[in-house]
C-alpha cells in the first residue's frame, strides 16, 4: 500500500544545515495501523508531511498505489492530498460556523466533488463514525471526542486509501481517546475497504495497541517495542523495575489497616 524508499530531508543550508531524515525506509500494508515514535524533533511529523504532500523530500521516493512521488512540493502532488491520503491533526481544524455534516462536505467539494455528492459522502462518514445523530450540530455542540470523529469523517469521507495521523489524542481525555483508538481499529479492519494508518504518538498506550511500532531514530525507522521506543534496556532497567514492585508493595501495604485488614 505505502512504500518509503531511503527518503532523505534537510533544512538550512552550510554549516547550519540540519539532516533530520537520513534514509527513511519504511512500508505499510493495506488494512495496517502502524505507529510512529521518537523524540521529539527526531523528524516525525516531516516524514508525515512529505508523505502527506505537504513537504519535499531532499531524496528517496515514496509509492502509494500506483503513484511515486517525494520529491515536488506541494503544487505537485496536489492528486496526492485530493485522492490517496487524508490527514487527522491534534487540533482538529473544524470550522466553528458549520455543522459536522458541512465540514466534511466542504472539503469534498473543495477537491472537486459536486455539492450533491459531498452530502451525501458526509452522511455516509459521519454514520461510520457513529455520529449520525450529530451531523448537524456545530463543533461546540459536540465534546472533544465527537470533534475529532468528525475529523475523521472528513479524512475517510474521500475513500483515501491512507490517513496519516499527527497526535489524534493528544487534546482528548483517555475515555475520549479509547474510543478513536476503537475506531481506528474498525477502519483498518472493515472489511470492504480497510484503510491503513500510520499515527504519531507518544502515547504508550495508543502505541501499543497499533498493529506495529516504527521507531525514528538518528533519522532512520527500525522496528521497535514500548520498552526501546522509550530508551529502556531490560538488563539495566532491572533495578527500577524493583523499585516500582517495592513502592507497589508498600502503597498496598499502606492502603490496609495492619490490625482489622480492612481497607482504610
Amino acid at each position: 500500500m505505502l512504500q518509503v524508499n531511503n527518503l532523505t530531508k534537510a533544512f538550512g543550508s552550510g554549516s547550519n544545515k540540519l539532516q533530520v531524515l537520513k534514509g527513511v525506509d519504511m512500508n505499510i500494508k493495506q488494512g495496517e495501523m502502524v505507529a510512529l515514535m521518537g523524540p521529539s524533533g527526531s523528524g516525525k511529523s516531516t516524514l508525515l508531511n512529505i508523505i502527506g504532500g505537504l513537504l519535499a523530500g531532499d531524496g528517496g521516493s515514496i509509492t502509494l498505489g500506483d503513484r511515486t512521488y517525494g520529491l515536488k512540493g506541494p503544487s505537485g502532488v496536489v492528486d496526492v492530498r485530493r485522492e490517496l491520503v487524508g490527514w487527522i491533526f491534534q487540533d482538529f481544524h473544524l470550522l466553528d460556523n458549520l455543522t459536522a455534516a458541512d465540514n466534511v462536505a466542504m472539503a469534498l467539494e473543495l477537491s472537486g466533488m459536486s455539492a450533491s455528492e459531498a452530502e451525501k459522502a458526509a452522511v455516509i462518514a459521519l454514520e461510520k463514525v457513529g455520529l449520525g445523530d450529530r451531523m448537524h450540530h456545530i463543533p461546540d455542540q459536540l465534546s472533544g471526542g465527537q470533534q475529532q470523529r468528525v475529523a475523521i469523517a472528513r479524512a475517510i469521507a474521500g475513500n483515501r486509501p491512507v490517513l496519516l495521523a499527527d497526535e489524534p489524542t493528544g487534546n482528548l481525555d483517555i475515555a475520549s481517546g479509547k474510543e478513536v483508538l476503537a475506531l481506528f481499529k474498525e477502519l483498518c479492519h472493515d472489511k470492504d475497504n480497510p484503510i491503513s494508518i500510520l499515527m504519531v504518538t507518544h502515547d504508550p498506550d495508543l502505541a501499543s495497541n497499533a498493529d506495529r511500532m516504527l521507531l525514528l531514530n538518528d533519522g532512520k525507522t527500525e522496528a521497535s517495542d514500548i520498552r526501546s521506543a522509550w530508551g529502556l534496556d531490560d538488563d539495566t532497567d532491572q533495578p527500577v523495575a524493583e523499585e516500582i514492585e517495592k513502592d507497589s508493595t508498600l502503597v498496598l501495604d499502606e492502603s490496609t489497616d495492619t490490625e482489622s485488614g480492612e481497607e482504610v
